[in-house]
């Protein structure tokens, strides 16, 4: 956890909802993975009405794009109180929003462990988007497509070994897992060219990239305009948001909370913000507030050089 000054927080109360359960991951996980399958089906009813359609697409597309949440949740350990339920459904909803798991767990322990420090924090590697262009790019899924192109790629046959986060052990783990994903996507490929109906690109790749800007959306939120400091009260932000979309993104709107106390299952977030939520230094109404206040000062959003935040 990132140093902070929580002397404030009822440290018992939160170790109380230090607990997993079963359940709720089942039900949102069941919930999230129905909507894939309603919306991607609805979405390709050619005797649909155009608007009911578009709006399948788009919610297919959400429905696909937000599967980081799982992603999340699982690589952490936290979700299911078992750790190969939990790494099983991290693969599987990898393998839906194109993240690989094996790969993802390490990278983002990581981030957690140097959130938001420059020359530490892996997440920080990419450019800010510091102007209008930049930021529409950044929205658009662009920037996302080409870094998993080129990092899909880098996983399968590139060097790994100057990456501080992987070991000499885990490489061999993470190059099996890209291989197997790799396999995945080929088989699916195959099997919609010798059926002729177009599966991948319909069902997967077009609503994925519809929903991609909505996700960007909201990771955005997250780190940017925040200090480049280990204080975990000032270097993330959490956003107060609609309940579907709290329910969609597994709580991870409630995001200081989560890097201050990762421990902590998503189901019990909203409970921890109760007490928590005092000492945050960036607590913002809606992601719209947020979006509008980063924009009013794009170029403070550029990424310091290390040692100098």
């Amino acid at each position: 956890m990132a140093s902070t000054s929580t002397g404030l927080i009822d440290r018992q109360a939160l170790s109380e909802l230090n607990s997993l359960r079963q359940g709720p991951a089942w039900l949102r996980l069941s919930t999230h993975l129905l909507l894939v399958v309603m919306a991607g089906w609805l979405w390709r009813q050619p005797d649909l009405a155009l608007p009911w359609r578009a709006t399948a697409l788009l919610l297919s597309g959400i429905a696909l794009a937000t599967c980081f949440a799982p992603l999340h949740e699982c690589c952490h350990r936290t979700a299911f109180r078992s750790r190969a339920t939990n790494d099983a459904v991290a693969w599987l909803a990898g393998v839906l929003s194109f993240y690989n798991a094996t790969f993802y767990r390490r990278y983002h322990q990581w981030h957690h462990r140097f959130t938001h420090q420059p020359g530490r924090d892996p997440e920080l590697e990419d450019p800010a988007p510091t102007s209008w262009p930049g930021y529409l790019k950044e929205l658009s899924g662009w920037t996302w497509w080409s870094g998993k192109l080129r990092g899909h790629a880098r996983l399968l046959l590139g060097d790994l070994s100057a990456l501080p986060y992987l070991n000499p052990e885990v490489i061999p783990q993470v190059r099996r897992s890209a291989r197997l994903q790799a396999l995945v996507y080929a088989l699916v490929l195959t099997v919609s060219c010798v059926g002729a109906n177009g599966f991948l690109f319909w069902s997967w790749l077009l609503p994925l990239a519809v929903g991609q800007p909505f996700l960007r959306f909201v990771l955005l939120a997250e780190h940017s305009g925040c200090s480049f400091s280990d204080d975990g009260t000032a270097n993330t932000r959490t956003t107060l948001t609609l309940a579907p979309l709290r329910w969609l993104m597994w709580n991870m709107p409630f995001h200081a909370e989560h890097h201050l106390y990762p421990s902590l299952p998503f189901h019990a977030l909203p409970q921890a913000h109760a007490l928590i939520a005092p000492q945050l230094r960036h607590l913002d109404h809606g992601y719209l507030r947020v979006h509008r206040q980063l924009l009013a000062d794009l170029p403070s959003l550029a990424i310091p050089a290390p040692g100098r935040a």
